[in-house]
């Protein structure tokens, strides 16, 4: 195929889910409602976090952060694919490609070390509970957060200025909903070989280690709670790593499946529909799991609600002790 250098002016074209014209308002019916979904309840996870004091913890710190991620990278996927199908037009500018594919690993990225950073707070407050404020303190939180952020974006660029490198064929047709890293470069005609090999070291060393600082921190967790005398608090202890336990099986386990998945079908549409499972579902269910299994955010959502409820009814006297 003819190579081409797509530093001047050219679109790639997002394939989608499906041809089948019929299908296509069920699709924009279906995403538009998971995207206003995934948006109203880590907004509301924040804006709860926020404004209750009980909550101005490390935990909760991080999941406001968790939240925030899910927002960003919803929004950086779904109305892209929201507004190809409103326009009935499949294309995507290539900086408007190389952008999505950076936002994505930024973002992505930035939620594998939050959950190892949450991981490592569950640690602390269980296995070392009298020196848990001294560990966690603000310092250290806004550290973590930011480290978090500042790697996945350097993975991120780095991965983006090597595709800067690459000569892609006449044949751009990408069978996604989103610009994904891997898709992108099989589209190159020139050689792709630096490229393969920068995702696997990334990943081994940027998944791989966060992913090793769960384990590392639920191994202790485990060990500590089964040394304590007491049944009730046995269950205290694994009742507050029940929710990120339930995010964590959820992340890792839908990007093991995808993976799975691409590996033993040749359909590459397939493939595409398995990888909503972490590009899509995790991100919508995230508020659920925590605000459902998790007493503390129930009731400063219940305080949310019920003040923008007496504000709406005109009830500016609202009582927070009630």
């Amino acid at each position: 195929m003819k190579a081409r250098n797509m530093s001047v002016s050219s679109e790639f074209l997002l394939l989608g889910l499906t041809d089948d014209p019929a299908l296509q308002p069920l699709i924009f019916s279906l995403f538009l409602s998971m995207y206003l979904v995934t948006i109203l309840g880590n907004l509301l996870i924040i804006l709860a976090v926020s404004s209750d004091p009980h909550l101005h913890t490390p935990t909760y710190f991080f999941l406001s952060n968790l939240s925030l991620a899910d927002i960003f990278i919803s929004t950086t996927t779904i109305p892209q694919m929201l507004v190809n199908i409103q326009r009935k037009s499949k294309t995507i500018s290539y900086a408007g490609c190389l952008s999505q594919v950076c936002f994505v690993l930024i973002f992505a990225g930035s939620e594998n070390f939050l959950l190892a950073a949450m991981a490592y707070d569950r640690y602390a407050a269980i296995c070392h509970p009298l020196r848990y404020t001294a560990i966690m303190n603000p310092r250290r939180c806004v550290l973590l957060v930011l480290v978090s952020f500042s790697i996945s974006t350097v993975d991120a660029l780095l991965h983006s200025l090597m595709l800067l490198r690459l000569s892609f064929c006449t044949d751009l047709d990408i069978p996604h909903f989103f610009c994904e890293l891997d898709q992108v470069i099989t589209l190159a005609c020139s050689d792709t070989l630096i490229n393969n090999l920068l995702i696997y070291v990334t990943a081994g060393i940027f998944a791989g280690l966060p992913l090793s600082g769960i384990i590392f921190s639920y191994l202790h967790i485990v060990s500590s709670v089964l040394r304590m005398p007491s049944p009730g608090g046995v269950y205290k202890a694994f009742s507050t790593c029940g929710s990120h336990l339930s995010v964590v099986c959820l992340f890792y386990g839908t990007i093991f499946g995808v993976y799975i998945s691409s590996a033993v079908t040749d359909s590459q549409r397939r493939a595409a529909v398995a990888s909503v499972m972490y590009s899509v579902v995790p991100q919508m269910l995230n508020p659920f799991i925590y605000s459902l299994r998790n007493r503390d955010m129930k009731g400063a959502l219940r305080k949310l609600l019920g003040k923008k409820l007496c504000f709406s009814n005109g009830n500016h006297g609202f009582n927070p002790k009630t």
